[in-house]
């Protein structure tokens, strides 16, 4: 494959998901607090988003707080709560400028009346963006994700709207979150640990997975492109033979 094949937009993934790991680690090296690490992760997120702008990947989503998470420190938990409310507030507008939309996905009800209002604004004021979408994973788990649509369906059924015989794997797609949004091409972790932590585990049934030692406060362009030319130089067969798959793309250029 060429340079020039690899940056067509139809090489490029649409769907991006990060595990943003190495904050903590990131600020101890650096003699200081855990969280001063998180503060500095947020640069990085600035970076990503205006990266996958420019390369015009539709969905970035990032994981910021697992369900997990609150097994933390306290302090450490609610410098994190802080820290989400303060870049809610600084960033949407940016976002809104650049046409860029945000979407919170995970369970929000465990957080405060006051987070949860302006999470509410700042979806709101950037609903209609089309650039891309930038979906912030907040107290998310892939089991909980699953086990809430699960509940949706078995909902459904109650109310006479579905039978169990209709439930198959496309009406289960529907109910997990980033439904509406291009299925998840790639999935990265920074950090050097190579698992998925519960995240995105419907979604990733055929995502690439691309993992590296950088701290995510150091995660930069040049980083990021190493994983999409990675991305792009993969061949994703999805069950069929190599074979099958170039004689596929051979009648697509046909």
């Amino acid at each position: 494959m060429t340079a020039d094949s690899q940056l067509k937009p139809q090489n490029l993934p649409q769907h991006v998901a990060i595990i943003m790991d190495g904050n903590g680690r990131w600020a101890q090296r650096q003699g200081k607090p855990r969280v001063w690490g998180h503060k500095k992760g947020v640069e990085a997120v600035r970076r990503s988003v205006s990266f996958c702008r420019e390369l015009g990947i539709k969905s970035l989503t990032l994981f910021a707080f697992s369900s997990e998470n609150w097994r933390r420190p306290e302090d450490e938990v609610s410098t994190l709560m802080q820290l989400f409310l303060m870049v809610l507030q600084s960033e949407v507008k940016t976002l809104h400028k650049h046409n860029v939309r945000l979407k919170i996905v995970g369970d929000l009800s465990a957080f405060s009346d006051k987070l949860k209002a302006n999470i509410a604004k700042a979806e709101q004021l950037t609903a209609d963006n089309t650039a891309m979408t930038l979906n912030i994973a907040a107290n998310y788990g892939g089991r909980w994700d699953m086990v809430n649509a699960a509940r949706l369906l078995a909902t459904q059924v109650q109310n006479g709207t579905l039978t169990p015989a209709d439930i198959n794997e496309d009406t289960f797609a529907a109910q997990v979150q980033m439904a509406e949004q291009p299925e998840l091409d790639l999935l990265i972790r920074t950090g050097g640990d190579v698992r998925i932590s519960n995240f995105l585990l419907w979604q990733a049934a055929y995502a690439e997975f691309w993992f590296t030692d950088t701290l995510w406060p150091d995660f930069d362009q040049q980083v990021f492109s190493e994983a999409i030319a990675a991305f792009v130089n993969r061949e994703r067969r999805f069950g069929c033979t190599g074979e099958q798959i170039r004689q596929l793309a051979t009648l697509g250029k046909g």
